[in-house]
């Protein structure tokens, strides 16, 4: 798998559950229950552990700033 694509990915990833994070916080609507039907179906849990590991992979975004290869452009 290239390295710009999963880090593509997880940032999508960690944009949209930002973006639910907010209309959470804001509206107290979840978009992803409310799309997949419910906190507790399978389908919105597995989109809620994917947004969670992405989010754990974009930790790594930390240490490649000092490298300036923060979205998988390598140089």
């Amino acid at each position: 798998m290239d390295n710009r694509f999963l880090t593509w990915t997880c940032l999508t990833l960690v944009i949209i559950g930002a973006i639910n994070w907010g209309l959470i916080g804001f509206f107290q609507f979840d978009l992803v229950a409310a799309i997949f039907g419910g906190m507790s179906a399978w389908v919105s849990r597995i989109i809620y552990a994917l947004i969670g590991l992405a989010g754990l992979y974009a930790l790594s975004f930390y240490a490649r700033m000092d490298d300036n290869r923060v979205i998988g452009r390598d140089s």
